[in-house]
């Protein structure tokens, strides 16, 4: 979960700058805790309390109002009276990944983030991507190789996973849909060597950087056990005092 919550700052003063280039600084002035932090910890307090995803959401929106939502999910906010709105984005897939900590099993797993995404993104291609996403961090947990992995999210999603990051890159541009940025963020986490190398090729490819950075942190995390400890204190440092409770009481009952 706390690869989520790197990833995201590290990618936050790059969302629209974008930079094509694995050499860049990695906390840089500006950098941030945004929106797809504060979902991620939303859902981790849904779990840890047993609540409504879409209460959760809901109000801690309401809470960092100005994180750098969308446009319909600010509307959404704004709602006394919220209802899912079919949307693709790739808000489900960002947030989804304390799931992928908490699940027994596939079946659970898939059934929970199914139900993470459907508050706000109950469009099918909303919800696999959130599926996909929480798919690669539960079997990189349980020691899937990377073609194990390649495999079993492609089964699941129709996601092209056979192209690199070289191969992406020179044309990719930014894009909010699920099918057009998760698959992408999933390849980096598969091509990269260690947990940084994973979040800079994210945001290498110049596209919604945050959470493409965030996903792949997410992953990653799986991947090589854990944040690198010098991030890993940065990331607690930045974090506002509200998200770092919810985060280390998910860490200490489950991971």
């Amino acid at each position: 979960m706390l690869g989520a919550l790197a990833g995201d700052i590290i990618g936050s003063t790059r969302e629209h700058h974008p930079d094509k280039t694995l050499e860049f600084e990695l906390f840089p002035e500006g950098s941030r805790v945004t929106d797809d932090s504060v979902m991620t910890v939303a859902t981790a307090e849904a779990l840890l309390q047993g609540g409504d995803f879409g209460a959760a959401y809901h109000r801690w929106g309401n809470r960092y109002p100005r994180a750098g939502y969308g446009k319909r999910f600010r509307a959404w906010l704004a709602s006394d009276t919220p209802a899912p709105y079919h949307s693709w984005g790739n808000g489900s897939a960002m947030r989804v990944s304390p799931v992928a900590w908490v699940a027994a099993n596939e079946e659970e797993l898939l059934k929970l983030a199914e139900a993470t995404a459907l508050p706000t993104h109950n469009h099918p291609r909303g919800i696999v991507g959130a599926q996909a996403v929480a798919l690669a961090i539960w079997l990189a947990r349980q020691g899937a190789t990377r073609e194990e992995i390649r495999a079993r999210v492609t089964a699941l999603s129709g996601y092209d996973l056979s192209r690199t990051v070289e191969q992406i890159r020179p044309s990719y541009r930014f894009d909010v849909s699920c099918d057009g940025s998760v698959p992408e963020a999933i390849v980096c986490a598969l091509e990269s060597t260690d947990w940084e190398h994973a979040v800079r090729l994210a945001v290498s490819l110049g596209g919604d950087a945050d959470t493409q950075a965030s996903i792949a942190g997410a992953i990653a995390e799986a991947m090589y056990g854990g944040v690198p400890p010098e991030i890993a204190r940065r990331v607690r440092e930045m974090l506002p005092g509200d998200l770092g409770l919810v985060v280390e009481s998910f860490q200490v009952r489950w991971m």
